[in-house]
C-alpha cells in the first residue's frame, strides 16, 4: 500500500497526517482519499500540488504507484508573519 502524507490544510481537512491506501495509480489513490475524507478535503486537494516520492507527479492521475511509494499533498501556503513583525518593529520604535 502506498503511503499518503498530508500537510497543512490537507491534514486539517482529513483529520490526520498520513494514511496507507491500496492503489495502482495516483488517480485511484486520490479518489479513495476523496471518498474517505469528504468534501472539505476534496476542495483543498483541488488547489494542492501532489508529489510522488519527492517529485511532482508529471504523469498526473495515470502515475503508477507501488506499495513502497509515498504520495504527498501540499496545499498552497499564504500569509506569514511579515505584517506582525513590522508592527512589532514599529511599536518598539515608538516606545
Amino acid at each position: 500500500m502506498a503511503r499518503l502524507r498530508l500537510f497543512a490544510r490537507a491534514r486539517e481537512a482529513a483529520g490526520r497526517a498520513d494514511d496507507t491506501i491500496e492503489a495502482s495509480t495516483l488517480g485511484a489513490l486520490l479518489e479513495d482519499a476523496r471518498s474517505r475524507y469528504g468534501t472539505g478535503f476534496t476542495e483543498v486537494l483541488s488547489r494542492s500540488r501532489v508529489w510522488v516520492n519527492g517529485e511532482e507527479a508529471a504523469e498526473g492521475a495515470s502515475t503508477p504507484l507501488s506499495a513502497d511509494d509515498e504520495v504527498a499533498v501540499l496545499p498552497p501556503v499564504s500569509g506569514g508573519s511579515g505584517p506582525r513583525i513590522c508592527r512589532l518593529r514599529l511599536g518598539s520604535l515608538d516606545a
